[in-house]
């Protein structure tokens, strides 16, 4: 049905031979035809393809990346989001691909109208500091999102991508990051096969509402505006040992109660708050 491809064929094998299911990011290219004023020259799409095998090696799953990031010229991006989903005996997985979990659809779709309790995530992350570091992002997105995030970052420290793990709502249960070798990690840990439904799992949260209910505090006279990934932050230094303080840019609103254990007197911490369009390797809006 799907063509004798050989990635596929040893892919199906492995997962029937362990009685396993194995996911994989893949190149896929599918016909088109002239009439259509999109199909590229040589009269194929080609896409960014995640693939789902079960443990008697049948495909289950095959998801085409719709958010693609700049580098990815080789590609083309399916005219709709692709909400995909299987069932197995452990819960319900939801598929998507890197750069995919910055936006709503398919990410936020998948859980928000599907309800699935795990997402697997094939990924090329490059680290950025402060905010889109792997492990940091992936676990936080699925505390947000109150389902388990299986992230598969490739390993390739030139380009600052490492960090891989598995993520639950209550925090990280395992992850690796190495920028020191090129290793690979296995990763293993236990985990719910329904998170919202666990007695485990922290309860839901409406934050809109928390976050209106949260009080002010004080705000620094030394704020500054500072660039970080070539967004315009609002900035304020934390002169002393302690304290409490509230820096807003916008309608964004930050809260910070903080005690230093020392400080050297080579090192600057600060406060920051971006509050708009990010137009830096692809656009998106960011609240940070």
């Amino acid at each position: 049905r799907f063509g004798p491809a050989p990635v596929q064929e040893r892919l199906s094998c492995m997962a029937r031979n362990n009685s396993i299911y194995v996911v994989a990011n893949i190149g896929d290219k599918k016909p088109c035809n002239s009439s259509d004023p999109e199909c590229p020259s040589d009269g194929h799409y080609h896409y960014n393809t995640d693939v789902v095998f079960d443990p008697q090696g049948k495909l289950v799953a095959r998801y085409h990346k719709y958010n693609l990031f700049i580098v990815e010229g080789q590609f083309n991006y399916p005219k709709e989001p692709e909400v995909v989903t299987f069932e197995a005996p452990f819960g319900k997985f939801g598929i998507f691909t890197c750069f995919d979990i910055l936006f709503y659809e398919p990410a936020v779709v998948l859980v928000s109208k599907m309800q699935v309790d795990t997402v697997l995530f094939p990924t090329a992350w490059m680290n950025v500091l402060p905010f889109l570091t792997a492990v940091e992002f992936h676990s936080a997105w699925a505390m947000g999102m109150r389902v388990n995030v299986l992230a598969a970052n490739t390993h390739n420290t030139s380009m600052a991508m490492t960090g891989s793990g598995i993520y639950a709502p209550a925090g990280a249960r395992t992850y690796s990051y190495n920028m020191k070798t090129e290793d690979g990690h296995l990763l293993i840990a236990e985990l719910d096969a329904h998170p919202r439904l666990s007695p485990a799992s922290p309860p839901a949260v409406s934050w809109n509402s928390y976050a209106l209910s949260v009080e002010r505090f004080s705000h620094n006279d030394h704020e500054f505006t500072g660039i970080i990934f070539e967004d315009p932050f609002t900035l304020t230094e934390l002169t002393k040992p302690g304290g409490d303080l509230t820096l807003c840019q916008k309608d964004l609103c930050c809260h910070l109660s903080y005690e230093m254990a020392e400080k050297r007197d080579d090192e600057v911490y600060v406060l920051g708050a971006f509050n708009g369009l990010h137009v830096v390797e692809g656009q998106y809006y960011l609240q940070v």
